[in-house]
């Protein structure tokens, strides 16, 4: 069954492809929704809202602190006066004239933990690894996975909470067993509790909740050995999606991790096996959005799929007017996905009849 996309907005974005593959698009609890994009040294800041209405202008703009460092994360408050750049050595906040506000430092997430940093050497260190970090709706606190000074009790990482004020610590929690290569958080719309994805290229993906109390960091890890990534959670909808790191599934968790049902994709008459892509997540609280194959690099055998969001039960292929499109779906929650057309250079917003 083929279920027809309807065009709902389109807008020129130069680099949104960020915001389907990658992590441009931030969500606040409050159910906005900012665009993260970086351009050179600078990171501009829009609301997607407004962006689609026809405002070009960014509303913020940060220079970037550290010239030459082209991976981590960053995060922004809610009233955009601050931003968090998870940087290779240290976690800084940064205001929109580009003055420090306070930094975090830790190890350097360089390859060989050990390595000597001198005032002649690179500013920036050899390898991709990173660590990632999220302000929090309130703009109070700001989560960060950081490289350790010590490699003690199994733990070189680590998942600590800062004050957004002057960047103390104020809790932190030993990432036991992970290597990190990236990873990625994503806040609860309960506004407490926040999830942390941890690739480790082949070693597999762990993946971690947790909460504050006040004095520590609650969680539990979901993954040690299951290779789950966080793919979305849904402030309808009392669980979280998560797919498989080899794509074999799709799975829906209660609140507590347990799965509450798991779909394998369809086999299609191209997919030899059938695998699902990592990119996948809410349309709304009944509809789930994914897609097989590598969309991006196999347009012409790609296709996204929407899926009941309490039984995972497929219920049809997306049709687009155009014919396929060379694309991952990125879904907002609200009804709608986004997909990135990069001839034009556009940002495309879809949704059913």
């Amino acid at each position: 069954m083929s279920i027809t996309a309807h065009l709902r907005a389109s807008v020129k974005l130069p680099g949104g492809a960020a915001l389907v593959n990658g992590f441009a698009l931030e969500r606040r609890g409050d159910g906005s929704r900012r665009v993260l994009l970086r351009h050179g040294n600078e990171l501009e800041v829009h609301d997607l809202e407004e962006l689609f209405a026809g405002e070009r202008a960014p509303a913020a703009v940060f220079p970037v602190p550290r010239s030459g460092w082209e991976h981590g994360g960053q995060s922004v408050s809610p009233d955009g006066s601050f931003a968090v750049f998870a940087e290779q050595r240290a976690v800084r906040a940064v205001a929109s004239d580009g003055s420090t506000l306070w930094e975090y430092p830790h190890a350097c997430w360089g390859y060989g933990s050990d390595h000597p940093h001198t005032d002649d050497g690179p500013a920036v260190c050899p390898g991709p690894e990173h660590g990632s970090c999220l302000v929090s709706d309130d703009g109070r606190l700001v989560w960060a996975h950081v490289a350790s000074v010590s490699a003690a009790q199994n733990s070189r990482e680590h998942w600590v909470l800062l004050d957004a004020g002057d960047g103390g610590e104020l809790a932190r929690r030993p990432l036991r067993d992970s290597m990190s290569f990236g990873s990625r958080h994503l806040a609860h719309p309960d506004g407490a509790h926040v999830g942390l994805t941890i690739g480790m290229g082949q070693d597999g993906v762990l993946l971690h909740w947790a909460r504050w109390n006040g004095v520590e960091l609650e969680g539990r890890i979901v993954s040690r050995d299951l290779d789950r990534i966080l793919a979305d959670v849904h402030p309808g909808h009392p669980g979280f999606l998560t797919v498989g790191h080899d794509g074999c599934d799709l799975r829906l968790h209660g609140p507590d991790g347990t799965v509450l049902v798991h779909r394998e994709p369809e086999q299609g008459e191209d997919e030899d096996p059938p695998c699902w892509d990592h990119d996948c997540g809410f349309v709304d609280a009944d509809t789930v959005i994914a897609s097989t194959l590598d969309s991006a690099d196999d347009p012409e055998h790609a296709r996204h799929w929407l899926l009941d969001a309490r039984t995972l039960e497929i219920r049809g292929a997306v049709g687009y007017p155009a014919g396929p499109v060379d694309s991952y779906a990125r879904p907002l929650g609200d009804g709608t996905w986004l997909t990135y057309d990069g001839a034009e250079g556009t940002l495309n917003r879809w949704s059913t009849a």
